[in-house]
């Protein structure tokens, strides 16, 4: 357990600063398998045979930090993927698709340590304090971040679910999309700390402010030629994955995509 070090008196470089200390993270690759898409319309329509994504994107993440029971200073974290999901869907193989979106959820459980604190922090908000308002706001768990990079979608297909079904009648299957997503994730757990730093005058930057006042062309021809570009990746050499694809396009710019050259 670390000890707590009064700030020295002599000590006329060094100035306490307010900083959020990361006190344990880990990062995951996640195969999310049998991920049930949630139609906006519905259910998927019945004339629908084949289905391809076109879009994935993670939306929002529920985080909820619990204390894990006779092991101090761990935390138990549950979070809640939440992805929009833009699709095609087809009729036939060769048909042109209709653009068909839905809404998924996924979860999983992380333990990670968060320090071990008993005392409270108090910040105020800028309004008087009165009887019946709040004007502070207590905080004794740490705080989780989580990074995402969007989704892979790695399986789309057609399949049939069981939804939930009010107490006392019977579930009926329904048509819906099942999807298989690879995420990349990093989950942090982190604390206000007080800490030292040295300090030092502020000088004034060097550089000058100016605007570029050269023709289009000549900022052209500074770029580099994008040779990789115009080179097929090979099998083991694919290309860094781009994760804009396109959400939000309209079904003509998709049929477009789909014409033969």
């Amino acid at each position: 357990m670390s000890k707590f070090h009064p700030m020295p008196d002599t000590c006329p470089d060094a100035v306490p600063i307010k900083v959020d200390r990361v006190f344990d993270s880990c990062s995951d690759r996640d195969c999310l398998s049998n991920v049930q898409i949630l139609m906006d319309g519905g259910e998927l329509p019945p004339n629908v045979t084949l289905v391809k994504s076109r879009c994935v994107k993670v939306s929002d993440i529920c985080m909820n930090i619990e204390p894990v029971p006779f092991n101090r200073g761990f935390f138990s974290i549950d979070l809640t993927y939440t992805f929009r999901v833009e699709l095609m869907a087809y009729e036939r193989a060769c048909g042109s698709p209709t653009l068909l979106t839905g809404t998924a959820y996924a979860g999983k459980n992380v333990i990670l340590y968060g320090g071990e604190s008993s005392s409270k922090t108090f910040f105020s908000n800028g309004k008087p304090c009165s009887s019946g308002e709040e004007c502070s706001e207590s905080v004794n768990l740490p705080t989780a971040a989580v990074q995402v990079v969007e989704p892979i979608a790695l399986e789309t297909r057609v399949g049939m679910v069981c939804p939930p079904a009010p107490e006392g009648s019977s579930a009926v299957p329904i048509r819906t999309v099942i999807m298989t997503l690879g995420l990349f994730s990093v989950v942090e757990l982190f604390r206000p700390v007080t800490i030292l730093v040295p300090t030092y005058e502020y000088t004034i930057p060097t550089k000058e402010c100016r605007a570029d006042t050269e023709s289009p062309c000549a900022v052209f021809d500074k770029i580099r030629f994008p040779a990789e570009e115009f080179s097929p990746g090979s099998v083991n050499g694919m290309g860094d994955f781009s994760p804009d694809c396109g959400c939000g396009a309209t079904t003509d710019s998709i049929e477009s995509e789909e014409k033969p050259l």
